[in-house]
C-alpha cells in the first residue's frame, strides 16, 4: 500500500462517520439557507435539510472555500503522502475546476479526479481509488485509472415533482404547470457530467419500469464485457424516499444477478435540492477489483 491519502466532497454521499471508517477525507459542501451559510452533514443533516426546503427557504449550493481545501491537504501532505482528490462532476458545480487551479501549486503532489461523477458513482470511484492505493498504486497512477474509466457507469433519477427544477430554473413556469395537469413524472440521466431528460411516466411504476430496461439496455450493450466479467454494480439513491428505496435495491438485485448490489443511499443534498423529495434513483457502475 503506497502512502495515498483519498479526498471526496459530501456530493458522493459518504458521511464524516463512514469517511473516518474508511480512512477517507469528506469535504463538506455548503449550502446558503435564507442567508444563512451551513455545511451538509456537519451542521445540516438530511431532515433538517428537507424542513428547510419544504418551508419553501430560499436554498442555494455553492462551493468550498479555497483556503478548506487546501487547508486539508496541506494537513495530509505532512507526512509525505501524496493526495487523490475525487470531487463532483465539473459538470455540475465549479469546484472541481477550482480544486484543479489549486493543485497546480502542489507539485504533482495532488491529484484532482475530474471523471465527471456525482453521488452513488462517485462514491464507487472513491472505493475504486482505495482498491487502487492498496494494490500499490501511485496518486498519479488512480487518477489515470479512473479517467479511463469514468464513463463506465449510469445514472437514471426518477423525480416525484417537478417543482424544484422550476424552481432551479431548470424548467419553465408553463413546462411545470403541464408536468403537473398531466401528473408526469419525468426519468432523468446522468451520462457523464449532464443531468437530462430520458423520458416521460405517469406512475412510480413506470418509473421503475423504464429504469430497469435502461439499467438491461445498458449491461446488454456498452457493459456486456463487464457485466459478463462480474465487475459491475448496482446501486440506489433517493430523496426521502427510504423504503422504496430498500424494494427498488431488492428488485433490481434479482433482475440482475450478474451485478454486485451494493447500497441504498440518500442523494447528496447539492442534487437534492434540484429535484425535491420523493425521488429515485438507481445507478449501475464498473468496479475496479
Amino acid at each position: 500500500m503506497t502512502n495515498v491519502k483519498i479526498v471526496t466532497d459530501s456530493n458522493s454521499g459518504i458521511t464524516q462517520a463512514e469517511a473516518e471508517k474508511l480512512g477517507v477525507s469528506v469535504i463538506p459542501m455548503p449550502f446558503l439557507i435564507d442567508g444563512k451559510e451551513y455545511f451538509e452533514d456537519i451542521d445540516l443533516t438530511q431532515p433538517q435539510f428537507y424542513e428547510h426546503l419544504g418551508a419553501n427557504a430560499s436554498v442555494s449550493t455553492s462551493q468550498p472555500s479555497t483556503l478548506s481545501v487546501t487547508e486539508l491537504w496541506d494537513k495530509l501532505l505532512e507526512d509525505g503522502a501524496e493526495v487523490v482528490h475525487i470531487p463532483m462532476s465539473s459538470g455540475l458545480s465549479e469546484s472541481c475546476h477550482t480544486a484543479e487551479r489549486l493543485a497546480e501549486a502542489y507539485g504533482g503532489r495532488v491529484q484532482v479526479v475530474n471523471n465527471q461523477r456525482i453521488s452513488i458513482t462517485q462514491k464507487q470511484s472513491v472505493y475504486d481509488a482505495l482498491v487502487l492505493r492498496d494494490r500499490g498504486c501511485t496518486a498519479a497512477e488512480i487518477k489515470q485509472k479512473l479517467l479511463e474509466t469514468k464513463m463506465d457507469s449510469s445514472i437514471y433519477i426518477s423525480l416525484d415533482t417537478l417543482k424544484y427544477l422550476k424552481k432551479g430554473g431548470r424548467l419553465t413556469p408553463a413546462a411545470a404547470l403541464v408536468g403537473t395537469l398531466l401528473r408526469i413524472k419525468p426519468v432523468l440521466q446522468i451520462q457523464g457530467e449532464k443531468l437530462d431528460a430520458f423520458k416521460k411516466v405517469h406512475t412510480l411504476k413506470q418509473a421503475k419500469e423504464v429504469m430497469i430496461a435502461a439499467v438491461r439496455s445498458d449491461l446488454m450493450g456498452r457493459f456486456r464485457a463487464y457485466a459478463e466479467a462480474g465487475e459491475m454494480t448496482i446501486a440506489v439513491a433517493h430523496t426521502q424516499n427510504y423504503e422504496e428505496a430498500e424494494r427498488f435495491l431488492q428488485e433490481l438485485t434479482e433482475a440482475f444477478p450478474q451485478c454486485t448490489p451494493t447500497f441504498s443511499d440518500p442523494l447528496s443534498l447539492s442534487v437534492s435540492c434540484h429535484i425535491g423529495p420523493g425521488a429515485l434513483a438507481c445507478a449501475c457502475t464498473r468496479i475496479i477489483k
